[in-house]
């Protein structure tokens, strides 16, 4: 379970996020929809520790998260919005070098969970490919391979649909229902209102704060 308690984030004398409170138990899918500039993206990057709150706490499994003492990629796993897929290595190397830099995993443990991974995302011939080699479907599957390598107990994307044709966007829902039936927690930033009623348990609704 995520808890957020009387979260506040700042960048300057801007407020973002004033006091927010929220729980997403284990196995839901959170859809977090708005205009530009409401702040979903920097909700998304709180919960997953990338920016530091200013205020408030963030619990997971009852527990207090703090990403400045944890290893935050084998708690919250986050597919970025452009992928961020590391250009000069192949696509097996992207997904099994935080395995074995964080979790200390040999290379063979590592290589063989890339390998499933693959295979459950219907890229199995692509593992000795590189990123400029992939269309753009391919690289998102990568990144949520890449994400899914590191085990974590919540999954984050940021738009994961912005880029892709109405067919990936499908592959992309169904790869995220088959999480949730596999138990993944899942918090989702989109701005596709349709896409989030088809596969959200609760769609948050954020909005610019005014001054």
């Amino acid at each position: 379970m995520l808890k957020l308690k009387n979260v506040t984030k700042r960048f300057g004398k801007r407020t973002i996020l004033d006091k927010l409170n929220l729980t997403v138990e284990k196995g839901e899918i959170l859809c977090i929809v708005g205009e530009s500039g409401g702040g979903k993206t920097t909700l998304l990057r709180c919960i997953s520790g990338l920016e530091r709150i200013d205020a408030g706490e963030i619990y997971i499994d009852d527990e207090v998260f703090d990403p400045s003492i944890q290893t935050n990629d084998s708690v919250i796993g986050v597919v970025f919005q452009d992928y961020n897929l590391f250009p000069h290595l192949s696509v097996t190397e992207n997904i099994t070098l935080a395995p074995m830099m964080v979790l200390k995993k040999g290379a063979n443990e590592a290589k063989q969970l890339a390998q499933e991974l693959l295979i459950k995302l219907s890229l199995s011939d692509k593992g000795d490919l590189y990123p400029y080699q992939l269309s753009g479907g391919q690289k998102q599957r990568v990144a949520i391979a890449r994400a899914l390598a590191m085990q974590p107990k919540i999954l984050c994307y940021d738009e994961p649909t912005s880029a892709l044709d109405p067919n990936l966007s499908k592959t992309v829902k169904e790869i995220i229902l088959s999480l949730k039936e596999a138990g993944m927690t899942q918090i989702i930033v989109t701005h596709d209102w349709k896409f989030a009623d088809e596969i959200a348990d609760h769609v948050l609704k954020v909005e610019p704060l005014k001054d």
